[in-house]
């Protein structure tokens, strides 16, 4: 039981660390505007002309990719803290039922996961240049929610032991 308590946890923690994030964008939006801003734009990544063509150049795009960040920190928040209430109700079932209340739950780490692999590491990272700025390189904060999610995920994810119903 005390395995299933923590995955009850563990997915409403990473629930609010989703609604915490988006809604702190929303409320304090100038600040990770700023990062999408300079990233996006590549204005402190002193990079060569052939990369410097992807910068993007347009404050309403620059809006839109923090418009899609915020919204998928809030889904995935939301989808793990509705996950985490789908798998509190199942704590008592049967492993069959307990592991098809995941669903919400592994969905909304996944996208977790995916908007700071991809959103972060790859995108920002990689195709915008962001390692090379001194100021706006925003690797290490995104490593490490993807590495606190992808933990989660895996945990949430593994199947829950048939019990013996002798025991």
């Amino acid at each position: 039981m005390i395995v299933r308590a923590a995955k009850i946890l563990l997915a409403a923690c990473a629930g609010l660390l989703g609604l915490v994030s988006g809604l702190g964008n929303i409320f304090d939006y100038d600040t990770n505007f700023e990062v999408v801003r300079h990233v996006a734009s590549m204005d402190t990544t002193h990079a060569s002309a052939a990369l410097m063509s992807r910068a993007i150049l347009s404050d309403m795009l620059y809006r839109l990719i923090y418009a899609a960040i915020i919204a998928t920190e809030l889904a995935y928040g939301a989808l793990c803290i509705y996950g985490a209430l789908r798998l509190f109700g199942a704590r008592r079932d049967d492993a069959a039922t307990f592991d098809a209340a995941k669903q919400f739950a592994i969905g909304g780490l996944a996208l977790g996961f995916a908007l700071y692999f991809f959103g972060f590491m790859i995108v920002g990272g990689e195709w915008f240049q962001m390692w090379r700025s001194a100021d706006w390189n925003f690797q290490q904060p995104a490593f490490r929610f993807i590495g606190s999610l992808g933990f989660i995920l895996v945990f949430v994810a593994l199947p829950e032991p048939a019990r013996d119903k002798r025991a």
